[in-house]
């Protein structure tokens, strides 16, 4: 039977952000990667969390179902911003963050920014830094098989210039293999139909892919972050490589570093320990 999801707009001050809400227990706020992907990236996966968490899933700024807003709003540091007025509209006293891919980087950026407001923190492939970012190429051009290897490449060659849904969803089909520890994974299928309701936003995907992703550079602040932080990588990971995680759980006062073994970038795909 499908859990019963609360859909509504939330008012955050200057836009309204899109909030998905199942389950109940503890607020978990959890945030999308991408850049200008929405809450369906995670499909229904998280949901055998609901008997203990209040999942609160939100489509970031200007993505998915949340209100256009300026593009001079399309920040890093204001979709960490985001995280706190969320909560406030919410009223929530105490809380945790999750964010996965970019939805991480946004997780982290907040827990950098903003010490003390988030209770707990989990970030699930993400980078202190962009440095972390030089291996991709090399990463890339290891892929095989070939024919996969020469997809990704036009993919991430058409994300500076993508203009429509279509395209957006075309684009990410070619690219996700390469975030699948084994890109030939049979589920790889399996998560495209559980996602098949992703709203995208291809505006905001090429504006930041012409702006290195957002640029993240927290590394040498890390010690700032006074909640625990719960750092979660895949050994296989191409592109928020394990270096980084430990980069990361080294930096911060109070952190536990958790290394999929047999997953890439979609850990909660790859190692779901709920099942089906």
């Amino acid at each position: 039977m499908p859990l019963q999801t609360k859909e509504h707009l939330v008012d955050i001050g200057d836009t309204r952000l899109f909030v998905a809400e199942r389950g109940n227990g503890y607020p978990l706020i959890i945030l999308h990667g991408g850049p200008g992907l929405d809450h369906h990236e995670f499909g229904d996966y998280l949901d055998p969390l609901c008997d203990q968490f209040r999942l609160i899933l939100v489509d970031q700024r200007a993505q998915g179902k949340s209100d256009t807003c300026p593009e001079s709003t399309w920040t890093l540091a204001q979709m960490a911003k985001d995280v706190v007025l969320i909560a406030g509209a919410l009223n929530l006293k105490k809380y945790a963050v999750l964010g996965h891919s970019y939805g991480a980087f946004v997780a982290l950026q907040n827990a950098v920014d903003y010490p003390r407001h988030a209770s707990q923190t989990i970030v699930s492939g993400a980078i202190p830094s962009a440095r972390f970012l030089a291996v991709v190429q090399e990463n890339l051009q290891k892929l095989e098989p070939e024919n996969i290897r020469l997809k990704v490449i036009a993919s991430w060659d058409r994300e500076a210039h993508v203009q429509t849904q279509v395209e957006f969803a075309e684009l990410i089909h070619d690219q996700m293999p390469f975030h699948f520890g084994n890109p030939l994974d049979p589920r790889l299928a399996e998560y495209e139909e559980r996602t098949k309701n992703t709203i995208y936003a291809p505006a905001m995907l090429r504006h930041f892919s012409q702006n290195d992703y957002g640029s993240i550079e927290v590394e040498d602040r890390l010690q700032n972050v006074t909640q625990p932080v719960l750092v979660c990588t895949g050994k296989m990971d191409r592109v928020c490589i394990v270096a980084a995680a430990e980069a990361m759980a080294k930096g911060l006062p109070h952190s536990e570093l958790v290394i999929f073994e047999h997953s890439g970038h979609m850990t909660f795909v790859e190692e779901n320990g709920f099942g089906a």
